[in-house]
């Protein structure tokens, strides 16, 4: 699991390998990732795009930006939380992903929210 917290907002991610979406014989692994994205500050804020850093265990690294989060641009006020789930096809049985969600307070002050890498692995990969 990884859990951060960056100016208030706390990014927790749970992951888990899909076999049911995968294909290993066409080496094509399906990951689901589960993230909590908390605010955990005193200021409201919201998210408004993010960036991933994909890297697979050929070490081929793809970048993903984009606005908001399946399809939506979360507000959080103080002890509110916003709960998704998504997920990502890798060639190799494991890799990384970390990357930022780029946030903006009432007032129009931009920041980055910071995602610490974390793991995706079939089961048995990574032992």
């Amino acid at each position: 699991m990884s859990d951060t917290t960056t100016h208030g907002i706390r990014v927790q991610v749970r992951t888990r390998y899909a076999p049911e979406r995968s294909q290993p014989s066409a080496s094509m692994y399906f990951f689901v990732y589960n993230i909590t994205i908390s605010n955990v500050g005193t200021e409201p804020a919201q998210l408004v795009s993010r960036h991933w850093i994909i890297t697979d265990g050929n070490q081929h690294v793809e970048e993903v930006r984009g606005p908001g989060v399946v399809g939506e641009t979360p507000s959080l006020q103080p002890g509110q939380s916003f709960n998704y789930t998504s997920g990502c096809m890798l060639r190799t049985q494991f890799g990384t992903m970390t990357g930022t969600y780029q946030m903006v307070r009432p007032d129009g002050t931009p920041f980055d929210a910071t995602i610490s890498p974390f793991v995706l692995a079939l089961p048995h990969a990574i032992n």
